[in-house]
């Protein structure tokens, strides 16, 4: 008997499985789609009212884009079944007020997106097991708590949408389960101190895309279990300093597109569970030392678009846990603290991008372990440290378009072996020998540099527009290695002096003295070494001294016979001018490209060539019109023979 009942039950349910989720349009209406799971969904103009003809074991009942401008007292009955009712984009004007008396079970009612302008005082009170309204993107300007009367066992409400400018201070106290509570985009300026006293189930709230002002002290004082909280885009100005002390449980919390100056100390303590805080659009001025308390868990920050110049050094010391630092388009911040990044080694994404930023201290990333991403661009970086980005084994992606750079080492940019994109070009680079191992590095990594076509020379003239790829190491930069001496003897009465010649637009100047200077008359022996370095200007005007400065000796002493001596410069490629005033050498340095020489020589020779034919055309027409004069004169001294003739 069991043996026969257990087999009976196994085919059923064998059976049931077998059947197809498939739609049954032979018993259902014109204008709707059954399906055997008990949703239905109709749609269309043609329909008016809640259809003839559909399952009786229908729960689900979707209506979309209908003529059903009105829920009358009969609309809902006979669906004892029916559980989640929708009615959207129908332009509803009317709901009767015995609607839903013929419908106590339901669980759910949509009626987003009508003409709603009003609800019947008492229309949900036989809903007492209701969970989900959703009313929002209608017409309505007013809530009174007999519109919400009997919701005891609603969840989820949602009045977004609508043109609620003012709400009752007990509207909320019936909706003591209530979890969700959704009054975004409406035209609300202020909110009783109160008013959400009776929600101490509430989990989200949202009051975005609103007209609040402020917020009023205690407000949020009974949401021990708020989660979500979002009052961005309001005109908020200002706000208590312990608004937000009772949220323990809060984890998302957005406070953009609002009118802050400045934040209240201490305005984010005890809030341990946040992990999602955004302040961008704000005009804030500045940040106080003690504004955010132990946030372990915060994971996203935003902070952009402010008119901060600066921001605290601990500002983050507390959030050891963030994945992403949205810290850009701030149009005044120049400065950041050299330990402002000091405890973020879980940092995955750091966003400076669009700042004013002029500089970058050594170490200020050194603790960022696991970053990958770092956007640097549009800021106005004149260098970076040599060792900035060492130790950073996790960074794939780094973007210093943009800026104002004219040279970075090579070195710096000794990435991750998973790096994949590098971004250089809008940068004023000084293709002179600093220049080689950024280039270097290009052509080793060319696949990283995805806009290399873009990163071009500025300086000097003769490389303006050349790409940094292109530069070639035994043509562009053959002479940087170029040593150059120049020895002489001096006695006791003369100046040590030292005139630095260079090969390259300013190098660095190395003096070594081989033999002090004694106090006994006997002349000493002195070698100056001038090494080139990588450094960036087109003209230099070079004056050193072991003993006395330039400006203090005598500007005789430059014109004197033992300054005078030997001079030995190694060929270079550049031509050499100096001039000697008021005691200073002016070394001047004119470029000596092949091409480009070539070129001027060319066009030199040019242009004497079309003076020169200027000249012999300007002969020839001089020639010819004598000519034409002495033909007129003859002419005319025919003229007058034959007139004296004719008297």
């Amino acid at each position: 008997m069991d043996r026969g009942i257990k087999g009976g039950v196994l085919w059923t349910t064998l059976a049931l499985l077998l059947v197809p989720n498939v739609s049954v349009e032979e018993i259902c209406p014109r204008g709707c789609s059954c399906f055997s799971t008990g949703a239905a969904k109709c749609l269309g103009p043609a329909i008016t009212d809640i259809p003839v003809g559909l399952p009786v074991l229908t729960n689900l009942l979707v209506m979309i884009q209908t003529e059903m401008h009105v829920i009358n007292e009969r609309s809902l009955a006979n669906w004892d079944k029916l559980l989640r009712f929708s009615l959207t984009y129908s332009h509803l004007h009317s709901i009767h007020p015995k609607a839903f008396q013929v419908a106590p079970q339901l669980k759910s009612v949509k009626l987003s997106f009508n003409d709603l302008s009003t609800i019947p005082a008492g229309v949900f009170l036989p809903l007492s097991t209701l969970e989900q309204l959703h009313i929002d993107s209608n017409k309505l300007t007013i809530i009174t708590p007999d519109m919400l009367e009997g919701l005891v066992g609603l969840q989820d409400l949602d009045l977004k949408s609508n043109k609620l400018s003012d709400l009752p201070s007990h509207i909320f106290n019936g909706l003591t389960n209530l979890t969700s509570l959704n009054l975004g985009r409406n035209y609300i300026k202020t909110l009783p101190p109160n008013i959400f006293n009776a929600l101490v189930q509430l989990r989200n709230l949202s009051i975005y895309n609103n007209e609040l002002e402020s917020l009023e002290s205690g407000m949020f004082d009974s949401l021990v279990n708020l989660v979500e909280l979002k009052i961005h885009h309001n005109s908020i100005s200002s706000f208590p300093p312990k608004v937000f002390w009772s949220l323990t449980n809060l984890e998302r919390l957005t406070l953009s597109s609002n009118r802050l100056e400045s934040i209240p100390e201490e305005s984010f303590y005890h809030m341990p569970k946040l992990i999602q805080l955004t302040l961008y659009k704000n005009p804030l001025l500045s940040l106080s030392d003690q504004l955010m308390g132990f946030m372990p868990e915060m994971m996203d920050f935003y902070l952009y678009a402010t008119n901060l110049t600066t921001v605290p050094g601990n500002l983050f010391a507390n959030m050891s846990g963030l994945v992403a630092l949205n810290l850009h388009h701030n149009d005044h911040l120049k400065d950041l603290p050299s330990d402002l990044f000091c405890c973020l080694p879980n940092l995955y994404k750091l966003s400076l991008r669009n700042n004013k930023l002029e500089k970058l201290l050594p170490h200020i990333f050194s603790n960022l372990t696991s970053l990958s991403i770092l956007l640097l661009q549009e800021n106005n970086l004149k260098d970076l440290p040599r060792d900035i980005f060492h130790g950073l084994s996790s960074l794939s992606q780094i973007d210093l378009r943009n800026n104002a750079l004219k040279t970075i080492s090579g070195d710096s940019l000794s990435l991750s072996s998973n790096a994949t994109k590098v971004g250089l070009s809008g940068n004023p680079w000084n293709c002179t020998c600093n220049i080689r191992g950024l280039v270097k590095w290009i052509k080793q990594n060319e696949h990283l540099v995805l806009d290399r076509e873009d990163v071009k020379c500025d300086s000097p003239v003769y490389q303006h527009r050349h790409t940094l790829w292109s530069l070639d190491e035994d043509v562009h930069f053959k002479f940087c290695d170029t040593i150059m001496t120049e020895s002489y003897k001096t006695t006791e009465n003369n100046l040590f002096e030292t005139v630095a010649l260079l090969t390259t637009p300013t190098t660095r100047v190395e003096q070594t003295e081989t033999t002090s200077r004694a106090q006994d008359t006997t002349p000493q022996e002195t070698t100056i070494t001038a090494t080139t370095a990588t450094t960036t200007t087109t003209t230099s005007v070079i004056t050193s001294s072991s003993t006395v400065t330039p400006s203090k000796a005598p500007s005789a002493h430059y014109n004197s016979d033992s300054f005078r001596g030997k001079l030995v410069l190694e060929q270079g490629p550049e031509y050499v001018h100096h001039n000697v005033l008021n005691g200073w050498v002016y070394v001047w340095f004119l470029p000596s490209d092949t091409v480009l020489t070539g070129f001027l020589m060319s066009l030199h020779i040019l242009l004497v060539a079309t003076a020169f034919f200027l000249i012999l055309a300007t002969l020839y027409g001089m020639h010819r019109l004598t000519e034409k004069m002495e033909r007129l004169n003859a002419e005319y001294e025919c003229l007058l023979e034959g007139q004296k003739t004719a008297y």
